[in-house]
């Protein structure tokens, strides 16, 4: 990407500075040119809501603080749906959420859209990371779940560094998609030169023409639900609501521990195979680096959530952080502030011990999320540099009730607001909110959230 014109932005693009691409991102994200919005009105509540985001993510006071809604699954709850409905019945979801667009979206500042992968191609692929609702996890569970496993050997690491291709394509892809079993069958892809004769055989074989039919098929059914999609389901910016998500992607160390080594085999790794781990590590920066850089939506991105889940308070010592968790991290978000775009580190648990470690970035070029972690801390340390958002805590938007929801918004913006730079928000998505714990969150930004001029 450093030496490659990308398409659909300035023809300068190579010679622009950080500071310009990010600036360049910004004013597009606020005067979008692909954006038909349904009515003047829409446009002109988009641009106002844009200017309110842009200015927190640039640390400067807007009108009011922006505040991002932990809606989750409320709209299928209203609705009278559970998830399962949602996921093998695409047009239920969609329904759900446009009936609570037509009621709630201009009274909470928040649009809400149907983001469920479809069951019955999880099914066809036979995938093994995960359990939903119908498959593994009851029909009325709320959400999908998880399922810790060691899918990567710790022997197998040599063959990770050497060919992460055809490490995924032959051993750890059949691993975690049945469908996928017949790729152990194929030859190395590099091996395909000259007369292929030999290299090609394996694809007449039954297994893997089984493989290549059943991922056709799961083709065919997430192909449907985008066409339902389209159809059915309403564009947030039309109507006038911004959103900043551009891409998500991992922590190089969080890409080994989450789904290949599993979290006992990568904690057992940083005492017996650090060397191979940092190794590894290396492998999978460049990896996540390219996988956003060289992304097809890569021009209209502005921001790239990373959701981090082993580097919190407790996971590891400072010293292990700084030795196999940091590094590799902020090599990933300086390529990406590179490119103009806005880091959005998720730190998930506390992040207490880590503030003072994770400041080396230009001003306005992170927006952190934070789950757990002490908010007054993290006005102090990172407030001036960088947006921060987070802290609601999502037991209270499901289980608390409206008065002190809207009080612990209150003391968070009373917090966090002076100066500009903050984000109202929940430390993560939870299942199950209550609506008008929601409803009291978006009063206490409007009530307590302006800034006088």
């Amino acid at each position: 990407m450093a030496n490659k014109q990308p398409a659909g932005l300035p023809g300068n693009w190579l010679q622009m500075t950080p500071e310009e691409k990010r600036e360049y991102r910004l004013n597009r994200f606020q005067n979008p040119k692909h954006v038909k919005f349904i009515s003047p009105d829409a446009e002109k509540a988009y641009k106002k809501r844009a200017r309110r985001i842009a200015a927190a993510l640039n640390v400067e006071e807007p009108d009011r603080l922006p505040v991002s809604l932990p809606v989750g699954n409320l709209p299928f709850n209203l609705h009278g749906i559970r998830m399962h409905d949602a996921i093998y019945d695409v047009e239920k979801g969609i329904q759900a959420c446009k009936a609570f667009n037509e009621q709630y979206s201009e009274q909470l500042d928040h649009f809400a859209a149907p983001f469920t992968i479809p069951g019955k191609a999880l099914e066809i692929l036979d995938y093994k990371l995960y359990a939903w609702p119908g498959h593994g996890l009851s029909v009325d569970a709320p959400d999908y779940q998880y399922v810790e496993g060691e899918y990567m050997k710790v022997e197998e690491y040599d063959d990770l560094i050497r060919d992460p291709s055809d490490y995924w394509l032959r051993t750890y892809l059949p691993r975690i998609f049945g469908a996928f079993e017949g790729f152990r069958m194929l030859s190395p892809l590099p091996d395909i030169l000259e007369i292929p004769t030999a290299q090609l055989m394996p694809l007449a074989l039954p297994q893997v023409r089984e493989s290549l039919q059943r991922m056709i098929h799961a083709g065919e059914e997430i192909q449907k639900r985008n066409e339902l999609s389209a159809r059915l389901m309403e564009f947030g910016p039309a109507h006038g609501f911004p959103s900043t998500l551009g891409m998500i992607t991992v922590a190089p160390f969080d890409a080994i521990g989450d789904t290949l080594r599993g979290t006992r085999g990568i904690m057992m790794d940083m005492f017996r195979h650090a060397d191979k781990l940092l190794e590894a590590i290396d492998v999978m920066t460049e990896l996540i680096i390219h996988s956003v850089l060289d992304h097809p939506n890569f021009a209209n991105m502005l921001t790239v959530l990373l959701p981090l889940h082993k580097g919190a308070d407790g996971w590891m010592s400072e010293k292990q952080f700084n030795t196999f968790y940091w590094p590799s991290l902020k090599k990933v978000m300086d390529a990406f502030i590179r490119e103009g775009l806005i880091a959005m580190p998720f730190a998930e648990g506390g992040y207490n011990t880590r503030l003072e470690t994770v400041t080396d970035f230009p001003k306005g070029s992170v927006a952190w999320w934070l789950d757990q972690t002490d908010m007054a801390k993290a006005k102090k340390i990172l407030g001036n540099k960088f947006c921060i958002q987070g802290n609601v805590p999502s037991s209270l938007v499901v289980t608390g009730d409206p008065a002190k929801v809207k009080q612990h918004c209150r003391k968070l913006i009373e917090t966090c607001g002076p100066g500009g730079g903050y984000i109202l928000a929940a430390g993560c998505i939870p299942d199950n909110p209550k609506l008008e714990n929601i409803q009291a969150m978006h009063a206490a930004a409007v009530e307590y959230g302006v800034y006088k001029k």
